[in-house]
């Protein structure tokens, strides 16, 4: 079996993440766990160097993407020849790795992409798959589909296996996303390059989106406003991007108007996430890409400030752009 690693992406880990980190160590000897917490806790550290886990310290530089690339660096130096992501909050079973190993050794080439079937816990139901094709694909459920490969467009990062081969060819994420998009981008740079990318059903990962809530046939993530800004911004980018291989690029306009109607309707802070989402959406067009705070410094301080309430209310806020250098 080729060497395979992981990178376990943290971000201001509570006792619940930490232990998912120590699960996923259990099963997978090489992995590096890179905390992009902006202020990371060292106590933790040593703790979790004790355990002979390896920290890279990240400080949420180039976001999510970021961590991801930082981590395939150091991975790709120890010779791993499969590169596994796995967010903080994502739950797999001591089977997984061997399982995705395994559909992977049946794949023609050594340059793929593959994503487990992911089961949206707050949804209650299997993400479905886009195939590849020259219109605009149509969805395909997985509730019943538990055995072999589909192929498609893109995977969600987390869970999902990249080989050395395919990284090397594609690049690395693309920082400038910073969060949103990130994983789409890469599939469809993948599928139009040639690079195959499967989601392999023998294989469920649960998985939590934001704070997903169902309101009848729509739901929303409940995202903070300065991540509104990149999800607009980010898909008129990235489809736009892949238009000449993909018929994708007018959904972008859709999503937009999707994303404001569930901030109009369901959401609490409106104003500061729907002025996110239409600025998000402008610099898309225009392909103004980069850290928010830079571009929009002070409607970046007006939309932050929802993050920063919740933080005095004692809950939890998402990771700040502005947080990192």
């Amino acid at each position: 079996m080729k060497r395979y690693g992981l990178i376990f992406v943290l971000y201001q880990p509570d006792a619940e993440f930490v232990d998912n980190l120590r699960r996923a160590r259990a099963i997978c000897s090489d992995l590096i766990a890179v905390d992009n917490t902006p202020d990371p806790d060292p106590n933790l550290h040593a703790v979790l160097h004790a355990e002979r886990i390896d920290v890279l310290v990240n400080r949420n530089r180039g976001g999510l993407a970021g961590a991801y690339n930082r981590g395939a660096e150091v991975l790709l130096a120890r010779g791993c020849e499969v590169i596994f992501l796995l967010d903080q909050d994502s739950k797999i079973e001591a089977s997984f790795f061997e399982s995705m190993m395994q559909a992977s050794a049946g794949l023609d080439g050594d340059g793929f992409v593959l994503g487990p079937r992911v089961y949206e816990i707050n949804l209650g139901k299997y993400m479905p798959t886009f195939p590849p094709g020259r219109r605009f694909p149509k969805p395909r459920r997985m509730t019943d589909a538990d055995r072999g490969l589909f192929p498609t467009l893109f995977v969600i990062s987390s869970g999902s296996a990249i080989s050395a081969q395919a990284y090397r060819r594609l690049g690395a994420f693309r920082e400038d996303y910073f969060i949103e998009y990130i994983d789409i981008e890469y599939g469809l740079r993948a599928s139009s390059q040639g690079v195959p990318v499967y989601v392999n059903a023998d294989v469920t990962m649960r998985q939590t989106t934001g704070q997903i809530r169902r309101h009848g046939k729509l739901h929303t993530t409940h995202h903070v406003a300065w991540r509104r800004y990149y999800g607009a911004r980010n898909a008129v980018h990235c489809l736009h991007l892949y238009k000449a291989h993909w018929g994708l690029h007018w959904l972008s306009a859709a999503l937009a108007l999707h994303q404001g109607l569930c901030v109009a309707l369901f959401e609490p802070d409106k104003r500061r996430k729907l002025l996110a989402i239409a600025c998000g959406y402008w610099d898309g067009r225009r392909g103004r890409l980069g850290r928010f705070e830079r571009l929009h410094p002070r409607l970046h301080a007006y939309c932050s400030g929802q993050a920063r309430a919740a933080a005095a209310s004692g809950v939890k806020p998402e990771a700040l752009p502005g947080d990192a250098s």
